[in-house]
This record gives structure tokens, sequence and C-alpha cells, in this order.
């Protein structure tokens, strides 16, 4: 069941995750069109590979694991997009990692209230 479901969950969360970032990215006076687009590839490097991995663990070890393995995944990708972020953005008005941490912070956020509004 959950691999029919998990095209269509990793689809809505990538798309929600580009979104809010990008809207909060906006927000925070990133104008550079090759600056949203750093952020959108970005995002399709690390979301898949969070929103998959904590799916997998839910259903096969359990809410426990599942909340550690968010938190440390989240932590991974909050450093990986500010190291990404400081090499290739023009914005420099906020530093890459506090730009990171807001955007992750941000999405994370507005998909835990979107994820209970849903289900």
């Amino acid at each position: 069941m959950l691999l029919l479901k998990l095209p269509t969950i990793m689809i809505i969360c990538l798309l929600s995750t580009i979104i809010i970032e990008s809207l909060i990215a906006f927000i925070l006076k990133v104008r550079n069109k090759k600056d949203f687009i750093n952020i959108i590839l970005v995002n399709i490097l690390t979301n898949p590979i969070l929103v998959s991995t904590t799916l997998v663990l839910r259903y096969t070890a359990g809410y426990k694991v599942e909340k550690i393995a968010t938190i440390i995944l989240e932590i991974t990708a909050f450093l990986v997009e500010g190291l990404i972020y400081k090499k290739t953005l023009e914005y420099k008005r906020t530093n890459a990692f506090l730009l990171s941490i807001i955007l992750n912070i941000s999405s994370c956020v507005f998909g835990i209230l979107i994820n209970h509004l849903i289900w």
C-alpha cells in the first residue's frame, strides 16, 4: 500500500517544499533568477531522500526511529544545502547557512501543519 502512494506523496512533498521555500526566499529578498533555480535544484536533490527515508522508516522501524532519523536527516539537509548555497548563490544579504535553516524550518513547519490537516 505504501509503495503505491509513495510517488504521489513524494511529488506533493517536493512541490510543497519548493513553493514554500521559494516564497520565503522571496520574502527574504532573494530576487536573482539563478538563485531561485539553485534553491529549486537543491530541494530536488535533498527532499526526495529525506521524504522517502522517513516514510520507509515510519512503516518499518516505528515512530520513534522515524522521528530520530528525521531530525538527523533535517540537520544533514540544512548543512548540505547551506554548503551548496554558500558556493552557488549570488544572494549575500543573509549567511548561506542561516538562509538554509530559515528555509528548512519554514518548509518543515508548514509541511507538518499541512500533513496534520490532510491526514
